[in-house]
């Protein structure tokens, strides 16, 4: 994927889930700046985060670079994806975004109700119409993928881009998802390689956060191997002479399959261990040690004697 003017998707990208929440306009503008000064051209949002809000303010700070940046957004994830709400929906996340044409147009969540030819068909629609530029799918399954992308073939178009959940203590994607998507040449932009904060660090010091406080992350990541994992990894960042915040990015951008991982922070302090990831390149060695951290998923066949 590349930008309007045709330079590649940044090796990592950054999510403004939390603008408008826990990110004002003044530390929303401070990261932004930060972002680009580092290299980075690849910011993404979606329709349902935060009312609307973190559209607007990501519209915001743009500013007269959209032409040197992708921007990707995703379709409501509280209802079905269906052409008549796909079109509200892009409409209402261009003006808020204040573009023409959405970089990447993403399906937030797989939907079952609507069938595949009218959601993509709609897609591809919007996309010949000059609305979006690159079709993506977050939280769906291989075989999800896979039968969109047999369907946007029949309207004459592609699944582009990808966006799962992946880090370190969340490794399913290895499996299925990651191979489906080197083998059909889609882009992947995982998000959460940090755990929800957890390998950060901070909750081995006793820090209050998300996996504290929401009882989404808390189920997520309540897991006491996931704990123990972050302890090592935290190890592993005082004898290496890294925050583990940047490893744990490195990590995951390291995949051959990764294309640019998304980070993110409530303001620079906060996300600039994140942000020292993208002139990290981690060694063969280094990888396998962070790799050997956390369980490896068995293959989906679980003829894992056999590997």
């Amino acid at each position: 994927m590349q930008t309007k003017n045709g330079a590649p998707i940044s090796r990592l990208g950054f999510g403004a889930m939390q603008f408008g929440r826990t990110v004002d306009l003044g530390n929303a503008e401070e990261m932004f700046e930060a972002c680009v000064e580092a290299g980075i051209n690849h910011f993404d949002t979606a329709y349902s985060y935060n009312g609307g809000a973190s559209e607007s303010m990501l519209g915001q700070v743009l500013g007269a670079k959209v032409d040197d940046l992708i921007i990707g957004t995703k379709a409501p994830n509280d209802r079905p994806a269906n052409a008549g709400n796909l079109r509200t929906a892009l409409d209402e996340s261009r003006k808020r975004l204040g573009v023409d044409e959405v970089d990447i147009y993403y399906l937030h969540r797989f939907d079952a109700e609507t069938p595949f030819e009218e959601t993509f068909g709609t897609l591809a629609e919007m996309q010949s119409r000059g609305l979006l530029r690159y079709i993506g799918v977050s939280n769906f399954a291989a075989w999800q993928i896979m039968k969109a992308q047999a369907v946007c073939q029949s309207f004459g178009t592609r699944i582009d881009d990808c966006q799962p959940m992946y880090n370190l203590v969340k490794r399913q994607v290895e499996v299925e998802i990651l191979p489906a998507c080197a083998d059909q040449n889609i882009s992947v932009c995982p998000f959460s390689p940090l755990g929800g904060g957890l390998l950060t660090g901070k909750y081995i010091s006793g820090a209050k956060g998300r996996l504290l406080e929401d009882t989404t992350y808390a189920a997520r990541y309540g897991q006491p191997w996931m704990h123990e994992v972050a302890g090592e990894l935290a190890a592993l960042s005082q004898r290496s002479g890294l925050a583990a915040s940047t490893l744990a990015v490195a990590w995951v951008a390291r995949h051959p399959a990764v294309t640019s991982t998304l980070i993110s922070g409530r303001n620079l302090t906060q996300l600039q261990p994140s942000l020292d990831a993208m002139a990290l390149e981690l060694s063969e060695e280094s990888y396998a040690q962070i790799s050997q951290l956390s369980p490896k998923p068995t293959p989906a066949t679980d003829r894992s004697e056999e590997t």
